[in-house]
């Protein structure tokens, strides 16, 4: 809500026509309107009232029972704190519904490269392509919470980063050199980890962390200026109590580092 504005995107047609993503945060106690996205241009709106946009990256399937969603959580609510204007888009990877980087989305891609006329599968996917890309180009903060899966990260997520990651919409090639197209100032990631991964153990991050390092760099290259990483671990294999202990751990550095993002 902005201003008394509840933006409420009903199909995704609407959804493209307004930036490509639906905003459901809503910020201070104002009476409620709805209007149709279809009748405003929400960046216009959005940019008088001084909004904040932040998209927040859930890939974990777990809802209630993840340990990095239940971080972000805390992380999210302190912001709201500290930047009461803020406006969330939450894209959880495993309901958005992504459409497959199967033959259809790698026809499209070189197509919509080309600017050569696409078949209706193709156009299908490369909406989405878009939809998804114009949510990281319209987010002021990103927040992403990422559990460690086979010591990197889930499948889903690599799948958000496949389609919505193309030349020109997220990064630059001229053929010699690669350029970020994003103009975000920061970042927030949550690294959760069910064991631990410290040097002197049997599973040291320097041989077994292969999730930190991937998801920071990407972050950078398409143009995050500065990238703040929490990682907790022993969320799982130290038994229950040890492992919500160490949540809980999180939670609360997570809210301090909420307070100048």
């Amino acid at each position: 809500m902005i201003n008394g504005i509840d933006f409420r995107n009903r199909s995704a047609r609407r959804r493209r026509s307004n930036g490509g993503f639906p905003w459901h945060q809503r910020v201070g106690d104002y009476q409620e309107l709805i209007l149709s996205a279809e009748f405003l241009n929400l960046s216009e709106v959005m940019a008088k009232v001084n909004i904040m946009r932040l998209l927040n990256i859930e890939s974990s399937p777990r809802g209630v029972k993840s340990a990095s969603i239940a971080v972000t959580n805390a992380f999210l609510e302190a912001y709201r704190q500290a930047c009461p204007e803020v406006m969330v888009d939450t894209l959880n990877v495993w309901e958005e519904k992504l459409p497959d980087f199967d033959q259809e989305a790698i026809g499209a891609k070189y197509k919509g490269i080309n600017k050569a006329p696409m078949d209706q599968a193709e156009t299908a996917v490369w909406d989405k392509i878009q939809e998804l890309a114009a949510r990281f180009q319209q987010a002021d903060r990103i927040v992403l919470g990422v559990p460690m899966w086979n010591f990197a990260y889930p499948y889903k997520l690599k799948q958000l980063i496949d389609l919505a990651c193309q030349r020109n919409m997220l990064f630059t090639y001229d053929g010699i050199e690669y350029g970020p197209l994003l103009k975000t100032p920061r970042a927030f990631v949550v690294y959760a980890r069910g064991g631990t991964y410290a040097e002197d153990s049997v599973t040291p991050a320097s041989r077994f962390d292969h999730q930190k390092e991937y998801i920071d760099f990407w972050l950078q290259f398409i143009g995050v200026k500065e990238v703040r990483t929490l990682v907790v671990e022993g969320t799982t294999w130290g038994g229950k109590a040890k492992g919500d202990e160490n949540i809980a751990r999180g939670q609360e550095k997570a809210k301090k580092l909420a307070a100048d993002f």
